[in-house]
């Protein structure tokens, strides 16, 4: 059962450590909140991957694999990326942001449940875990039984917590040493890469429906 949890762990770190909304999202919040919010996101991201395993479980893996669900989670997941990555970068230029050294908590819920989304409106997320997820999920419960996917998906968030805890912390560490036109230019470029994983995700879902 170790060389399982070591196996989702390696396999979860693969995929955390790829850039992508979740992780721009991250580093965005990171600047405006402090060092905890990676663990924050990651709580959200994590309660979805809980329900993805039960449905799989129940059959959605089917849902998810068909190119209906595909085009329109690509289309919807697109559309929300492309409107965050605008309203960050308008907000930037007409200095409607910047950065607060304080502690807040105000905004905890507001974050898992962003961390929830953003992970949603990726399409290559709920792919994975239909397919590749789905693989790794089967041969955990034939050798284990439910422990053996108890054991996987622990291995796999400890991943995500491990890394976006990482980013989080070293960028809302650092954020007392940046200046509030240095910290509008760094959303506007985090609002540019949110536009360009929306465009990507608009593209693949427009090109698959054609």
């Amino acid at each position: 059962m170790a060389a399982l949890f070591f196996t989702a762990l390696a396999v979860g770190f693969s995929g955390a450590m790829m850039p992508g909304s979740l992780l721009t999202y991250t580093i965005r919040q990171s600047l405006k909140e402090g060092p905890r919010v990676g663990f924050v996101v990651i709580l959200g991201h994590a309660m979805l991957e809980l329900v993805l395993i039960a449905g799989i479980f129940l059959g959605l893996d089917m849902v998810l694999k068909s190119d209906a669900a595909q085009i329109t989670i690509g289309i919807l997941g697109g559309l929300l990326l492309c409107y965050i990555g605008a309203d960050m970068i308008l907000k930037a230029a007409r200095r409607k942001v910047s950065i607060s050294t304080e502690a807040k908590t105000r905004n905890s819920e507001h974050m898992v449940l962003s961390g929830a989304v953003l992970s949603l409106a990726n399409p290559y997320f709920l792919l994975w875990w239909a397919v590749i997820g789905l693989g790794f999920l089967t041969e955990a419960y034939r050798d284990f039984a439910v422990w053996g996917v108890v054991v996987f998906f622990l291995g796999h968030i400890l991943a995500d917590f491990s890394w976006y805890g990482l980013i989080s912390f070293l960028v809302g560490t650092t954020r007392r040493f940046i200046k509030d036109k240095p910290y509008r230019i760094i959303i506007m470029i985090l609002g540019g890469l949110l536009i360009f994983f929306g465009a990507r995700f608009l593209i693949g879902a427009i090109g698959a429906l054609l």
